[in-house]
């Protein structure tokens, strides 16, 4: 069959099939009715001579032949894109690019100032669109092009999504300045005996600390469960209970509290942070620009060791 026959709209339609795994979801990525979708797939399944896709409950499963596609059509589109966007070049000095740059929470307050004094100075006119999202949903919107770049902490990632490490982060705790039962500094047995805060987006489960003291058969008390470190670090302030947290973003989010930051009495993992960008996204210069950006954010010094890819320059 020769590559005329084919609307090459047909084969965005079987990446975003592929990233989302769901008609539905592929639909509403772009912009488009289900049916709109089903008939394209329809097509490209006449022309293809295979199903492409399997239906189990609500998810599309791929067949082999559209893992074996996937990969080219991917690279053929990204390059395709990048040529007709953005062409072979990248001026950050006069580009009007919008990012959507995938962030944590406590990431944001660490990251976006400098980020965007930098910009302020070398790409005035380039916009950055910060947003949370979710890490079951961070590869296929990767894939799909919503998200340029996300900065998280060390996941499972498939073949698809590159990755470079940024910087390695450690817990701390964070009490209040005159806090009764530290007068003499933390121990483990202190901060056991104590109430704590724990930081998380989910309704249940434990935090890295309480994983690390299952391991020694020890459990401390959680007196709250909140969404976010800066409303602990404010409650820490006009209480007796701690919160536990990493020591880049308390530095941050104590610099007007009547606070004192601890070591952390209980060795526990590294927090390292990474960058993750898509494979797609490898050539594109301007993805590139802005991943040497964030590079030149973080310590070198605090780069952990490991195998993943070197950072842009």
């Amino acid at each position: 069959m020769h590559i005329s026959r084919i609307d090459l709209n047909l084969f965005v339609v079987l990446d975003t099939i592929y990233a989302e795994g769901n008609i539905t979801r592929a639909a509403k990525a772009l912009s488009l009715t289900q049916p709109a979708v089903s008939h394209a797939l329809a097509r490209l399944r006449e022309l293809l001579g295979d199903p492409l896709f399997i239906r189990q409950g609500s998810k599309m499963l791929p067949t082999p032949m559209t893992r074996s596609l996937i990969g080219p059509v991917r690279q053929a589109l990204q390059t395709l894109e990048v040529s007709v966007k953005h062409g072979n070049q990248f001026d950050p000095t006069t580009s009007r690019r919008s990012f959507s740059l995938g962030l944590p929470g406590v990431l944001e307050a660490r990251l976006l100032p400098p980020l965007m004094q930098l910009l302020q100075i070398q790409a005035p006119m380039v916009e950055i669109n910060s947003v949370r999202v979710e890490r079951r949903q961070l590869e296929s919107e990767l894939a799909a092009g919503t998200l340029d770049i996300a900065v998280d902490v060390l996941l499972q990632r498939p073949g698809e999504i590159r990755s470079a490490s940024l910087s390695r982060d450690t817990l701390v705790v964070v009490a209040r300045q005159d806090h009764p039962a530290l007068k003499h500094g933390l121990d483990l047995e202190t901060y056991l005996a104590q109430n704590h805060i724990l930081v998380s987006s989910r309704r249940t489960g434990p935090g890295v600390e309480d994983v690390e003291l299952a391991r020694i058969g020890r459990q401390r008390h959680i007196g709250l469960r909140c969404q976010h470190y800066y409303a602990a670090c404010q409650v820490a302030s006009v209480s007796d209970l701690l919160t536990t947290m990493p020591e880049h973003y308390a530095h941050i989010a104590n610099i007007n509290l009547p606070n004192r930051i601890y070591p952390l009495p209980l060795p526990t993992p590294p927090l390292d942070v990474y960058l993750y960008w898509h494979e797609n996204a490898e050539l594109d210069p301007a993805n590139r620009w802005l991943r040497g950006l964030l590079g030149l954010l973080f310590p070198r010094a605090d780069l952990p060791p490991g195998d993943t890819e070197k950072m842009d320059s």
